[in-house]
């Protein structure tokens, strides 16, 4: 198995409005589709494109949010992932079971539609790590 692309890098916020308005000042960024909440996940979720990558703006929907653990510890938000592209979800699992890798949860769907998995920052040098199935169309 070999590093894919770099998909995005997750950002948490506490306000997507706010983090928004932040790019679009630095950068004249604009969002690539308005704000989505993902129930099932906690989390409210918006994507500013980058020319090789995107940044996504993830805000907690509640308290029980995994998210809100993170925004309470960085009150402002902060990096909170990368993510990576694989091109078969199953065998990326796979791979890094075998080399005992911790997985954070099942696999699931995520922002693009996606099946995705997180790999425990204790076993990625401290970095929470999103493995993602390559979208099959451009985002």
């Amino acid at each position: 198995m070999k590093l894919g692309r770099l998909n995005h890098v997750g950002v948490a916020t506490p306000s997507i409005e706010r983090s928004l308005e932040t790019y679009r000042k630095l950068f004249g960024a604009e969002p690539s589709s308005p704000p989505f909440e993902l129930p099932a996940q906690g989390v409210r979720v918006c994507f500013v494109d980058a020319p090789n990558s995107q940044i996504e703006l993830i805000e907690p929907l509640g308290a029980d949010s995994p998210v809100a653990k993170f925004i309470e510890k960085n009150p402002q938000g902060g990096q909170h992932h990368v993510c990576f592209e694989v091109p078969d979800i199953e065998a990326a699992r796979a791979h890094f079971e075998g080399l005992g890798t911790r997985i954070l949860g099942p696999t699931r769907i995520g922002a693009h539609g996606t099946p995705i998995f997180f790999l425990h920052p204790k076993d990625m040098g401290g970095v929470l790590t999103e493995i993602m199935e390559s979208p099959k169309q451009a985002h």
